[in-house]
């Protein structure tokens, strides 16, 4: 039997997030000339870097039906740790930054194993461990920024040149983790376990697969993406923030959901969630060249997630 041309589309929740991102990027070129340059593109990527890297684990989070709101402040943590670890112990900088990226590995860790031991709901374990991070953080730091940091914890903020356009190195690597992300899901029998178990964890389990496990190494992963994250966060501001990370975490979520992800689990595309970081990044820099107070800027991106969770809604019924 024929394919119709319908039949060899993506699905729509993948083609969806492209849609919107191309109709973003043709009306803010219309609203000003300063949005199609090589230069303003390359700012957008670096303004979404890292809530691009956080995304990624929490997109494999949601992807078992789960969700972490302890992320964007696991984030500033590690920034702090890593950051007073270099400038007041004088640490080297690879274990400053090893040391920053353990502790919110740790706190992956903590959230998969109250979720998994304990049976506790994701959203209210981390909806604790993003209150203890903020306190520690806070306490740790003294409320006060970290400053004078070695040149090689900021070099992923520095760029280079291609074409006529200032790339940063921190946005390579954003790339570079979301094609690693990608082949994992897509080629390995451990990414095609997490898909079974946001699907369905007792049938899943039934099979033989080790569905605790699985998501446990989930929220670990996790965590290592949210270290990154805190190294470029640092190279991006050149400092370690303590009041960093309060926003990121509802940006990350937001960025999963335009990006085609089901907060039901077991159905979305890692590439999708570049593309929802990339729509928020737009749309917060097209609003911005054309003058827009940041008040609108919040306002849009609340109503682009209701309409990518009620399409989602509205997908799952109709595949029903």
């Amino acid at each position: 039997m024929a394919t119709s041309f319908k039949d060899k589309l993506p699905p729509m929740g993948v083609l969806g997030p492209f849609i919107a991102l191309l109709l973003a990027c043709l009306f803010f070129a219309t609203q000003t000339d300063r949005f199609l340059s090589g230069q303003n593109f390359s700012l957008i990527l670096q303004q979404v870097m890292v809530v691009g890297v956080i995304a990624i684990g929490q997109t494999l989070i949601i992807l078992t039906a789960g969700i972490d709101l302890s992320c964007g402040m696991v984030m500033a943590l590690g920034s702090i740790v890593m950051t007073k670890f270099a400038a007041d112990l004088g640490l080297p900088t690879p274990v400053a930054i090893a040391c920053g990226i353990a502790v919110t590995t740790l706190f992956g860790l903590i959230n998969g194993l109250l979720v998994t031991r304990l049976k506790l709901p994701p959203f209210i374990v981390t909806l604790g461990t993003l209150n203890i991070a903020f306190a520690i953080t806070q306490l740790y730091s003294q409320s006060q920024t970290v400053t004078d940091l070695p040149d090689a914890m900021t070099w992923l903020g520095t760029t280079f040149g291609l074409g006529n356009t200032n790339v940063a190195y921190g946005a390579v690597l954003m790339l570079l983790l979301y094609f690693l992300a990608w082949f994992a899901l897509r080629e390995t029998q451990a990414g095609r376990h997490v898909y079974a178990v946001g699907n369905n964890p007792e049938a899943t389990r039934l099979t033989g697969i080790p569905t605790q496990k699985v998501l446990l190494s989930v929220y670990v992963i996790a965590g290592v993406f949210y270290g990154i994250a805190s190294l470029l966060s640092v190279s991006r501001t050149g400092v370690g923030d303590p009041n960093a990370g309060q926003t990121e975490n509802l940006d990350a979520i937001t960025a999963v959901v335009l990006g085609g992800t089901s907060l039901f689990g077991g159905r979305g595309v890692i590439i999708g969630t570049l593309v929802g970081a990339l729509i928020v990044g737009v749309f917060r820099n097209g609003l911005t060249l054309m003058g827009v107070s940041s008040v609108y800027q919040v306002l849009v991106t609340g109503v682009l997630v209701i309409l990518a969770v009620a399409a989602d809604q509205m997908s799952r019924k109709s595949a029903r």
